[in-house]
């Protein structure tokens, strides 16, 4: 006998091992009683062999510690976090349903001007970690498996003109002006960029192997190198260790000395990331069909699931990075200032050291 009448209501004592587990079934009808009896002692024997049991009555701020412990965490997950733990930090993960993201909508467009696509992320997580807890048997089943996320438009994605690229490499600070070299003449994003290493770059076939890529189908792409970038890695190579450094130390975020390169420049401000659309961009109007940029960008190569695994010869990608070199050249021709070339701007004496009226951590460059 484990159940216990104590007042009007059962209480279940289960001894596993030598130790009383109590439980209240919060009723005073023995039929259901038994029932929450017969569950509390099943829930303790899976405990008791190692078995994970779903626990919906888990805060989802409980959840996402364990996820960030135990999880596959990226950048994003992190800051989308701090925006999701206010509001659902003591909410269990078993009461979680479409209608409270849909209150959770609402509440963020009160609380700040936000776009619709900003939320779209917030939700993204959310349901990322839920199917999380799905797959480590916390949840039976993720109540945001389905849900509609409101239609983004589409927004013209901004990109860097020949004269605009001038002004930007002359105001940058030396070692951000080789980042955005490399990233204008290869697509490369911020976190290739920066943990791009001398091991995986090739001068004399003039080629660039991405060890570090956001998606799966970018892991392990080539990407040939254009005169200008094959020259300035020429200019500094070193046998091992990160290509991109500030003063021979990892340089962790760039968003310092951007936005002071922006400033100085004095032309219209863009996003590190508008690097990569210039490239897309620069290589559509040479005449680069869409599966070679793609592939040259670390896309998928098409919506079907095996396209990922189409692959793009070597010959053709150093023939579109040739017809990208003939692109510029072009326009460095067109540009009103005779004498100047676009590609390589006459280098303004920035110094690398930090800005007394910037902020000092050394490698936010």
């Amino acid at each position: 006998m484990t159940l216990w009448k104590r007042g009007k209501v059962y209480w279940s004592y289960v001894y596993v091992d030598g130790v009383r587990h109590a439980k209240s079934t919060g009723t005073g009808n023995l039929r259901i009683a038994t029932t929450i009896d017969q569950r509390f002692k099943e829930e303790l024997n899976l405990r008791r062999h190692l078995l994970v049991q779903p626990d919906p009555d888990m805060p989802f701020g409980r959840l996402a510690a364990k996820f960030l412990a135990e999880g596959e965490t990226r950048p994003w997950h992190i800051d989308r976090l701090k925006l999701l733990l206010p509001y659902w930090a003591e909410m269990p993960i078993g009461r979680i349903h479409k209608s409270l993201a849909a209150d959770y909508r609402k509440h963020r467009h009160a609380e700040k001007t936000v776009t619709d696509s900003t939320i779209n992320r917030d939700l993204g997580v959310l349901r990322h970690i839920l199917f999380w807890a799905v797959d480590e048997g916390l949840l039976a089943t993720n109540p945001l498996a389905r849900l509609r996320l409101v239609p983004e438009r589409r927004k013209p994605r901004s990109v860097i003109s020949v004269g605009e690229e001038a002004l930007l490499l002359t105001a940058a600070a030396p070692h951000l002006r080789a980042i955005i070299i490399t990233a204008l003449d290869t697509g490369m994003r911020r976190g290739e960029l920066l943990n791009q290493r001398w091991e995986h770059v090739d001068l004399n076939r003039k080629l660039l192997f991405v060890t570090r890529s956001k998606t799966a189908e970018g892991e392990g792409r080539e990407i040939p190198l254009t005169e200008r970038v094959h020259s300035l890695l020429l200019s500094r190579q070193e046998p091992e260790g990160l290509v991109f450094t500030f003063r021979k130390t990892p340089i962790k975020a760039i968003k310092t000395a951007w936005k002071a390169a922006m400033r100085r420049a004095s032309i219209r401000y863009r996003r590190f990331h508008d690097l990569r659309h210039t490239f897309n961009t620069r290589l559509m109007e040479a005449g680069v069909m869409q599966e070679v940029r793609k592939a040259l960008m670390g896309h998928s190569t098409g919506e079907d699931v095996n396209s990922i695994y189409t692959h793009i010869e070597l010959p053709v990608k150093r023939e579109a990075v040739r017809k990208l070199e003939i692109w510029l050249a072009a326009q460095a021709q067109a540009q009103p200032q005779p004498g100047e070339s676009a590609s390589f701007p006459p280098p303004k004496e920035v110094s690398s050291s930090p800005d007394p009226n910037e902020r000092s951590e050394p490698p936010d460059a």
